[in-house]
């Protein structure tokens, strides 16, 4: 007979591509998880790894059985939380993908929900805004949090969130005094520090960079932007990043913010939620939260 563990242990380790990392996950050793994927194969009569030294890939009766097993945990997983709502609970996990400019709205929808339903647990993963709409059709997210341009109706619902608008925040040795505002074309003039030129929110930058006709002098990159918020404070670079962001960690007398004009830049940010969407009751909790705006 199938065992719930070992569909949960291939799952783990289709998701981690690591059989130490995805026995950790499990609560397992390595043993012991070994031991659950061979369980699995010796019920089903099927190779479903190709081993190696370390995992390699799964064979493709190991892919059919992975579609079933998420199929089944998934059903099993709607079941419960059901119940539970028609008692009024909504538990479980949520796991959402957010673009690196949206993390300080995503923390604030992950305290309301957290406010609301104290058995629901949200984990928030930072991704480029391609690898959250691969994730959202691979399920290894719930939703995203991410850009409106780019994502089809037709696969994902589309709940618009907030306009994401643009702030300068430089070391007060680089700029004359404290402007309130300052255009696009000043601000290229600045050594800068931007997000990895891959991302989203940098290839919109590097757009209005290129439609006011300047190039900016950009001497570091960074897959996130703690590093060059350091780099600002540090007084080496300045950096441009969301409003709403500094709204929430705040400036302070080492750094200048400053609004962003010639053009001001808006950007929808949208709660995107795939249309065959299994958590129905926690997406809806979500949507719910995303609902009483922020």
């Amino acid at each position: 007979m199938i065992d719930f563990k070992d569909l949960e242990c291939l799952v783990a380790l289709a998701r981690t591509r690591h059989f130490a990392r995805a026995a950790q996950e499990c609560g397992l050793s390595q043993p012991a998880f070994s031991m659950r994927i061979r369980h699995l194969e010796e019920n089903l009569n099927v190779t479903i790894v190709k081993r190696g030294n370390r995992f390699q890939q799964l064979t493709p009766e190991g892919e059919k059985v992975l579609a079933h097993a998420r199929d089944i945990l998934e059903r099993t997983q709607v079941l419960e939380r059901e119940i539970k709502a028609s008692k009024g609970e909504v538990s479980g996990a949520l796991v959402l993908g957010v673009v690196p400019t949206a993390v300080a709205v995503a923390a604030q929808l992950a305290i309301r929900l957290q406010g609301i339903h104290q058995g629901l647990r949200t984990r928030i993963i930072t991704a480029s805004s391609l690898s959250i709409q691969q994730g959202i059709e691979d399920r290894a997210f719930d939703a995203g949090l991410t850009y409106a341009d780019g994502i089809s109706s037709d696969l994902m619902h589309i709940y618009p969130v907030y306009s994401e608008q643009y702030v300068l925040v430089a070391p007060s040795a680089l700029i004359d005094g404290a402007p309130e505002t300052m255009t696009w074309a000043e601000a290229a003039e600045l050594p800068l520090s931007l997000l990895e030129p891959g991302m989203q929110n940098r290839k919109i930058i590097d757009r209005v960079f290129q439609d006011v006709g300047v190039r900016p002098k950009v001497i570091f990159d960074s897959n996130g932007f703690n590093a060059a918020i350091v780099i600002a404070r540090k007084g080496v670079a300045a950096t441009i990043v969301p409003k709403v962001l500094m709204e929430e960690l705040g400036a302070d007398d080492d750094v200048a913010v400053v609004d962003l004009l010639e053009p001001v830049v808006e950007k929808e940010i949208a709660l995107v939620v795939p249309r065959q969407a299994t958590k129905t009751v926690i997406l809806n909790a979500l949507r719910d939260a995303v609902e009483d705006g922020f």
